[in-house]
């Protein structure tokens, strides 16, 4: 307990340095914001001197929540819709496009040949080499009608 009332900026900054270098191990970002909140108090400890260790962990609590609430704004904040939403997405890209049945549709099942890939399809009976159009993706099954 006799450690509480001794608390000076060093204890914080060493808090502080910790936790940052912590941070650095992949904590996700959860550490940098607690590892500032400890340094502020650090600096503040620094220049006033007569804070007692009570007010230094309230204040330590109070930096803390902020610096984590700022971030959580600042991140939804950063969030935008993209321009290209069906980037990295090789289904939704394929909608539209004309492609040779490799694999014989039948009973509405099939396989077409997209690059260097094969993918099935659902779509109406239709015999190997005709040419189909992807209308929309369910999972990894293209849903297709004749071109």
């Amino acid at each position: 307990m006799n450690w509480l009332y001794e608390l000076s900026y060093w204890d914080w900054l060493a808090l502080g340095t910790a936790l940052l270098i912590l941070e650095i191990f992949g904590a996700g970002g959860y550490l940098l914001w607690i590892g500032i909140a400890a340094a502020a108090v650090g600096i503040l400890t620094f220049i006033m001197p007569e804070l007692g260790w009570s007010l230094q962990l309230l204040l330590f609590a109070v930096f803390a929540v902020l610096t984590a609430v700022y971030w959580w704004y600042r991140q939804r904040s950063a969030v935008r819709p993209s321009d290209q939403p069906g980037l990295n997405m090789r289904g939704q890209e394929l909608i539209g496009h004309a492609f040779v049945v490799q694999q014989a549709i039948v009973d509405g099942r099939g396989k077409i040949k997209v690059g260097d890939s094969v993918w099935i399809v659902v779509g109406p009976d239709a015999p190997a080499g005709s040419r189909v159009k992807v209308v929309s993706q369910d999972g990894a099954v293209l849903r297709v009608e004749l071109a």
